[in-house]
């Protein structure tokens, strides 16, 4: 497995941000007294007084059809943690510029301050008050390093209370992209979701999430531990969220959880995995150790205990194949979900994702795009479980995937999923 790794300085990372990274950018000519009569006033009270009519044309008639807020309250950022909504706005910044640059997607970062209680942990009533008062403008929310528990009741209560799709990228986006790459482990292994043994290490966000995902995808033995081990019936500490994913087993560490498991997936700390957990688990088993920028186990440990055995091996790391990235989630998630204005994004449209991004990772001719890009070619198979960000047909794929699930869901005012090939 062959690392390619990108070496800049701290200067260039201040030079890069200098400036900060989004703009705006003007979808009409204004060069003249017609243009400027057009665009404001007196044209535009024409479009508002059609919009105070039939608030739907808002959609059509100015940007929000188009344009999703980056909420946060800077609680969990990255692996920086509890930062605050000022320090936040470089990363919401940055998943603006992946938004645009990858799924066309116009996105803006909303850092909501004083929504905080006196702990400094998230107000959930306060966050979900300001967030509903931004709603209006925009076709979407994508909720963004908040801290869990409070994250996911936010979310499922903002679903509930507007008619525009909510999705906290932490929470789904990794399980997404991890769905994906469980189903090629499955075909290259030769085993069944309902057969697995999962064991999962961290039950935040994203760990809670997975095991949301691969359930509804069939997996029946699934295992999760946190800081204090194995989540189980006997545990008195475990909050709803944890609660519903706790087993009746006498397992009680991450070392046991992994024992005869044929899948450990990691969303927690750096080297918490050994080679000898790997070498307990099953034939040809699969070791998603996705804690950034440090791995649960390296994959050159894993490489040099497994000695010649089959197994798969992801990381969320760019410089490893099988690179687990939101990346290839979120911006074409939402471009699906706008193009036909959904009203929310459902466990079908996940699915449909994950299931396009599995499928494409399986066609034969990769884009040349691509292999410039990494420096390197693709066949399907144990270092090429998922596509790469960089893979223009993404948007072909997995946004028509989700848009054609929104239209089967029910959830969709529009019901016929754009053509995305003739963008390609």
């Amino acid at each position: 497995m062959s690392r390619n790794k990108i070496a800049i300085t701290k200067e260039e990372i201040f030079e890069y941000h200098r400036g900060g990274k989004i703009g705006l950018e003007l979808l009409k000519k204004l060069t003249d007294q017609k243009d400027l009569s057009l665009a404001y006033t007196p044209g535009v009270s024409e479009i508002c007084e059609a919009i105070r009519k039939d608030e739907s044309l808002a959609y059509s008639l100015t940007s929000r059809g188009n344009l999703v807020a980056v909420v946060t309250d800077g609680t969990a950022v990255l692996g920086l943690g509890n930062i605050g909504a000022k320090a936040s706005i470089p990363v919401m910044e940055g998943k603006a510029v992946l938004f645009k640059a990858f799924g066309g997607v116009d996105a803006w970062p909303v850092p909501l301050e004083g929504v905080l209680d006196r702990n400094g942990r998230t107000d959930i009533d306060k966050f979900i008050d300001a967030t509903v008062k931004i709603a209006g403008m925009y076709g979407g929310i994508n909720l963004e390093d908040v801290a869990s528990p409070a994250c996911f009741e936010i979310e499922d209560r903002l679903d509930e209370i507007l008619d525009i799709p909510v999705f906290h990228d932490d929470q789904w986006g990794t399980a997404i992209i991890t769905l994906a790459a469980l189903k090629n482990y499955c075909l290259l292994s030769g085993k069944n979701a309902e057969e697995l043994s999962v064991a999962i290490n961290g039950a935040g966000a994203a760990g809670l999430r997975i095991a949301d995902m691969i359930k509804a995808d069939g997996v029946r033995d699934c295992v999760l531990c946190d800081s204090k081990g194995v989540i189980h019936t006997g545990r008195d500490d475990l909050n709803i969220y944890k609660k519903r994913h706790a087993v009746d087993s006498p397992k009680r560490s991450l070392a046991d959880a992994m024992k005869g498991a044929d899948v450990f997936i990691g969303v927690s700390v750096a080297d918490c995995v050994t080679p000898e957990m790997v070498l307990s688990m099953a034939d040809y088993p699969a070791i998603f150790a996705m804690a950034n920028p440090i791995p649960e186990i390296r994959p050159e440990l894993v490489r040099e205990c497994m000695k010649g055995r089959e197994y798969v091996m992801a990381t969320g790391r760019s410089d490893y194949p099988n690179q687990v990235n939101n990346v290839l989630g979120f911006p074409f998630i939402f471009r699906g979900a706008l193009d036909v204005r959904a009203n929310r994004i459902t466990m079908g449209m996940k699915v449909a994702a994950a299931e396009a991004l599995a499928a494409l990772a399986r066609e034969e001719k990769i884009p040349k795009i691509v292999k410039k890009a990494y420096g390197r070619d693709f066949t399907f198979g144990r270092d090429y479980l998922i596509p790469t960000p960089f893979d223009p047909r993404i948007r072909a794929w997995e946004s028509k995937a989700v848009a054609e699930a929104a239209i089967a869901d029910g959830v969709a005012a529009i019901t016929e999923a754009p053509d995305y090939r003739e963008k390609l």
